[in-house]
């Protein structure tokens, strides 16, 4: 597979450095009916790819989603990425591998450089993209919801390529993950020198500046498991600093954690499972479970469908697939088959299919079908 990888232009390997908790098996295969149901959902955002040949895969552009800018969105695609890691571990085809590839590059392509697409971000450079950080891909350049870049999209990047150096084998992939973790930790990480450092929630396209000043419910907690699984792989204490200072925080955050948006606690209950070695990590999952029983006793996905977003529900179904309680599962499913139901997925009707909310709807409907390369121990 590196042989192949490299013949077609993709980074030279060197090897991966793998932790015992990362060795750990999940013994669960998806069914053909939830890959089927995978494959049109993201073949409603990445195009026809299901009968692409691997020497045409190892070429594929991605084509433009119906959000983004220049059809590109860093949340999105990651989630796009993932799952075409999925489909490869379950399939073993090396299209997917390829098509995974080249979504990355096409990402760095895009969203590492200026919105009129002529140069990189500052710092970056064709053999390091991601030394600017990547962009969120908004629509609009300016304003309240315009472009910059977001810390909780940043992270969620670095986990798909880190899952890719895993999948493919090849260091790079991890390499730049954390090359992107060096770049945008001390735009996004102040008063690091304090007992407790803040964090800025937003900062602008170039890292120069805040955009939004206050600090995201997760973000911390996204920085110090994401950049451990980084240091893991690499096998050094390369980001052991900027993981100092995610401690920090953490260790005032998660005791305070509460939520009652079911994206946020899907989110949380996917990120803590990688942790659940450490203390913290249990009993934010508690604090978790706890709080979305509460929006659940509370009759939020008994409301109209008109009046909430299938990809937010999503997120928590995939966060509560990422944990093996058999009632949480069920409920899981149920609320699949809800959207299911009513039409947004696997395949929108046509006239839907040009709605901004499409694409992130779709590869959020397929990892939560099946988590695959989103669950510890998959790879």
């Amino acid at each position: 597979m590196l042989l192949t990888l490299r013949a077609h232009g993709f980074p030279s390997a060197r090897p991966l450095h793998l932790s015992k908790s990362q060795l750990r098996p999940v013994r669960t295969m998806a069914s053909p009916a939830l890959m089927a149901n995978m494959q049109r959902a993201m073949q409603t955002v990445y195009g026809d790819f299901g009968s692409l040949p691997s020497i045409q895969a190892s070429s594929w552009t991605p084509p433009p989603a119906a959000d983004g800018h220049r059809g590109r969105y860093l949340w999105t695609d990651a989630f796009g990425v993932l799952n075409f890691i999925t489909f490869y571990k379950e399939t073993r085809e090396q299209r997917y591998l390829f098509l995974a590839a080249r979504l990355i590059s096409t990402v760095h392509d895009v969203l590492g450089r200026e919105r009129d697409g002529r140069s990189r971000l500052p710092g970056a450079t064709e053999a390091n993209p991601v030394a600017g950080g990547l962009r969120i891909g908004k629509e609009q350049e300016d304003g309240e919801d315009g472009d910059g870049q977001y810390h909780h999209y940043l992270t969620l990047w670095m986990f798909a390529l880190n899952r890719m150096a895993l999948a493919s084998q090849d260091q790079v992939y991890n390499d730049l993950a954390i090359s992107l973790a060096q770049t945008i930790h001390p735009a996004f990480v102040y008063d690091r020198q304090s007992a407790r450092p803040r964090m800025y929630w937003k900062v602008s396209m170039d890292l120069s500046k805040p955009l939004v000043t206050s600090e995201g419910n997760l973000d911390p907690i996204d920085g110090y498991v994401i950049y451990k699984l980084l240091q893991r792989t690499d096998g050094t204490d390369v980001l052991q600093d900027e993981i100092d200072d995610y401690r920090k925080i953490l260790q005032t955050k998660w005791r305070r954690y509460a939520s009652d948006d079911p994206l946020d606690l899907g989110m949380t209950l996917w990120t803590v499972q990688w942790l659940q070695e450490e203390e913290w990590a249990k009993e934010l999952t508690n604090k978790a479970f706890t709080c979305l029983s509460a929006v659940w006793d509370d009759g939020y996905f008994d409301s109209p469908s008109r009046h909430r977003l299938p990809f937010r529900e999503f997120g928590t179904c995939l966060g509560i697939q990422c944990h093996d309680f058999a009632e949480w599962q069920d409920r899981a499913r149920r609320l699949i088959l809800f959207w299911e139901e009513h039409g947004k997925v696997p395949e929108p009707p046509p006239e839907h299919i040009s709605d901004k909310l499409t694409p992130i709807t779709c590869v959020m409907y397929a990892a939560a079908l099946y988590p695959g390369a989103f669950r510890q121990g998959y790879l």
